[in-house]
């Protein structure tokens, strides 16, 4: 996409945001990859926090707009093999570090627009994150190379989503929904899967990515993908002044589903964005790649709600009141095993070539 086009594309993705807080999800959070990861987990019985139980169609259409439209483009490959377990392991320190901060970095976003201030330091530890990936990144740091694989293993996502379509639509008494707070509110079920099926598309055909658009600008220079992020920031701005005025609030206190922890913001969405650089993609941008066949992403996305479902039955997750104990201790322990898995990686890489050196020399 062209750089105006894709500033558009993001707005779409802001004002679909706005749109369905103005229907009935979450202030703040009218898409929120690691938070509908959370709800879902809770739906399925993997965590019991009752308030946050919910299978969020948006999260089935962001995996069937893309799927589909990868089909159309020739673009669906089912491949793999690119280091699944470290990718699963860094998948559920992201979603560690995303509920401390209480969002996805797209939510980071979008609270942004409406007004949180809180957001902002999320935003300051997210780029610190990033910045720390790229160091390793540019002294070789790769999870390896992915291979071919039967085109079954790349339906196996899709499947899940129409799995967890049908749950929703028939709503079987195994399947937990909330009665009350965040997992209780929610835009009609039409509206979100329509939205999420607009956002899939979008994504999959612009590669809109957060980590995506600020690891191209201090790497490379490069300010395409960042411009998406723009569009979401300015359009989300303007949709929620227009659509909902009385929720948009400048300030760092009482700000819904947020808390003013200033440190543990920074440090939680430091260690997303460590985890999101590594893994070559934000949440949103690891379910499309799932969705198109990349078997590595699927294993993230199901490190990312094994993460969620962890949050909530070890007492990790922050709240309006803070970040417990248990959360500060995991994003620390988050940090230290990101970072010894990337130095490690690094320096293997570096003994291999200088053992190649050393028989070249000979």
């Amino acid at each position: 996409m062209k750089k105006s086009t894709i500033l558009l594309a993001g707005g779409v993705i802001g004002l679909l945001a706005a749109l369905l807080v103005k229907f009935g999800n979450p202030v703040n959070m009218g898409i929120c990859v690691a938070c509908f990861y959370r709800d879902i987990a809770g739906a399925l019985g993997l965590h019991r926090a009752e308030v946050v139980q919910y299978i969020r169609p948006e999260i089935i259409g962001f995996i069937l707009g893309a799927f589909i439209i990868a089909l159309i483009n020739k673009e669906f490959k089912a491949t793999g093999g690119s280091s699944p377990l470290i990718r699963f392991i860094m998948g559920f320190f992201v979603m560690i570090g995303a509920l401390v901060f209480l969002g996805c970095p797209l939510r980071m976003i979008l609270r942004l627009a409406n007004g949180d201030l809180n957001a902002l330091i999320g935003l300051f530890g997210y780029v610190f994150g990033i910045w720390v990936g790229i160091q390793f990144i540019k002294k070789g740091f790769s999870l390896g190379r992915s291979y071919k694989q039967a085109k079954v293993n790349g339906y196996i996502m899709p499947l899940i989503a129409l799995a967890l379509l049908i749950f929703l639509v028939l709503q079987p008494g195994f399947i937990f929904f909330s009665e009350s707070g965040p997992g209780s509110m929610r835009a009609p079920l039409a509206l979100s899967l329509i939205a999420g099926l607009v956002v899939g598309v979008i994504v999959q055909r612009g590669r809109i990515c957060t980590v995506g658009g600020f690891r191209d600008a201090i790497l490379i220079r490069d300010y395409h993908l960042l411009t998406g992020l723009i569009g979401i920031f300015v359009f989300a701005l303007l949709g929620n002044l227009i659509l909902n005025p009385a929720s948009f609030k400048i300030g760092f206190v009482e700000q819904p589903i947020a808390h003013n922890d200033f440190v543990w913001n920074f440090l939680g969405m430091t260690l997303a964005g460590l985890g999101s650089v590594l893994l070559g993609g934000c949440p949103l941008r690891q379910t499309i790649l799932a969705a198109e066949g990349n078997t590595d992403s699927a294993v993230t996305v199901l490190g990312l709600i094994t993460g969620a479902a962890f949050a909530h039955n070890f007492g990790t997750a922050a709240s309006g009141a803070g970040v417990p104990v248990n959360g500060q201790i995991a994003v620390v322990v988050g940090l230290v095993v990101l970072l010894g898995v990337a130095g490690i990686i690094v320096s293997q890489k570096a003994d291999v070539k200088k053992k190649e050196g050393a028989v070249l020399g000979q």
